[in-house]
């Protein structure tokens, strides 16, 4: 009896376990739209003469296509305080570049790209910034006074609103990771901004260690953009955690003039910048 009920669940468990219906999803998929990478920064100390924007077109979720480059399309550059135009060349590989762009902080720049017969336009203004003065690593800089943290320090303009965006970079890292940084509370001190790795149980690499290097980064960015970058690294910031608000949209500051509702992404953004390296003691 044993035999024939063992031999009756086995039957049962393959039934069900060939029965598994396989659910196909259908996910709404929108219309691709262009992608405006076009953040024109002048380090400090160089001219500022190279420059490159790149065009992309947005793809599906689930879309495993790598190139979404777009080429043919024309992409100029007008400093509307002077007048002066610069013409990008397209290098047939999603960028567009030039070696005669004169960046003049407190000037007024619009960017033109023509693409499949539709012209977008934006407006900045090119934002400048203080040097950096100094670096410095400490324990007790950041939140775990267990953990190497490495701070820049600079100064802040008085009577001005001012707005920075920083940028830590370990070697070795594909993306750098980024804060947005507003002056409200903070007008006219010496400023400064830590980083600090969290440190990670299962392995060594979490935190900083001496030998260490990092890229610091500084830039001077627009009220504007800085009310964009926020969104975008709290938005990311947020993402997987199940208490957080749901993500909208977010508009940059590219306008399609032809067809208003073919909305581009991207944002069309001019700063200066300071940057350091720093190896850890």
């Amino acid at each position: 009896m044993r035999i024939y009920i063992k031999s009756f669940l086995i039957i049962a468990l393959i039934s069900l376990m060939s029965c598994e219906d396989v659910i196909d999803v259908d996910v709404p998929v929108a219309e691709a739209r262009l992608v405006i990478e076009a953040s024109l920064d002048w380090q400090k100390g160089t001219t500022g003469n190279n420059q490159t924007i790149k065009l992309s077109t947005s793809t599906p979720y689930f879309n495993n296509t790598a190139n979404s480059s777009v080429t043919g399309a024309l992409v100029k550059v007008t400093n509307t305080t002077s007048n002066v135009e610069y013409v990008f060349n397209d290098e047939n590989d999603g960028t567009y570049t030039i070696s005669n762009f004169q960046p003049i902080i407190g000037n007024t720049y619009t960017l033109e790209v023509i693409y499949n017969n539709e012209t977008y336009s934006a407006t900045e203004t090119l934002i400048g910034v203080n040097p950096i003065k100094r670096v410095e690593q400490s324990l007790e800089g950041g939140f775990d006074d267990e953990l190497l943290d490495v701070s820049i320090f600079w100064d802040d303009p008085e009577d001005e609103k001012n707005f920075y965006l920083l940028a830590f970079k370990e070697e070795g890292d594909l993306f750098p990771v980024l804060e947005d940084f507003p002056d409200e509370f903070v007008n006219g001190n010496e400023l400064n901004e830590f980083f600090e790795k969290d440190k990670d149980e299962d392995s060594d690499d979490g935190d900083f260690k001496p030998g260490d290097t990092v890229s610091i980064s500084l830039y001077g960015v627009s009220e504007q953009y800085d009310n964009y970058i926020s969104l975008l690294i709290e938005q990311y910031d947020s993402g997987g955690d199940p208490f957080s608000a749901i993500p909208g949209e977010l508009k940059g500051n590219c306008i399609n003039i032809t067809t208003p509702k073919n909305e581009a992404f991207g944002y069309f953004r001019l700063s200066e910048f300071d940057k350091v390296n720093y190896t850890f003691q």
